[in-house]
């Protein structure tokens, strides 16, 4: 069974991920989407490859569909902005994922009663 993860000697490497990183000047963004390992920061520049380039701003998108479908089919986990991204540019099918914050747990105030 081949597992892409998996080095010839058995040695496990790290996992690929799509992210998306910063490129633009201040307060002009514009983002790459970079195939990289997952351990490396986004602001390292260190990746494998460019897949595509993102302005919001802009109307001036570009992908590269057959390497990102490439890449998926490989077993590269997308962010979640990413994932979102291309649903919303019908790169891939699926759900958008809830890429806001989760909401606090509520600690009860001194008034409340803790029944037991």
């Amino acid at each position: 069974m081949y597992c892409p993860n998996i080095d010839v000697c058995g040695k496990v490497l790290a996992m690929l991920m799509m992210r998306l990183q910063r490129v633009g000047r201040t307060h002009e963004p514009a983002f790459r989407l970079v195939l990289t390992d997952s351990k490396n920061s986004t602001k390292s520049g260190r990746f494998k490859e460019i897949l595509g380039s993102y302005d919001p701003r802009k109307s001036k998108d570009f992908f590269e569909t057959e390497r990102i479908k490439y890449w998926l089919s490989q077993g590269v986990t997308p962010t979640a902005t990413v994932n979102n991204l291309l649903v919303s540019h019908k790169i891939i099918t699926g759900p958008k994922i809830n890429v806001s914050s989760k909401s606090k747990k509520t600690s009860p105030t001194p008034g409340d009663k803790i029944s037991s």
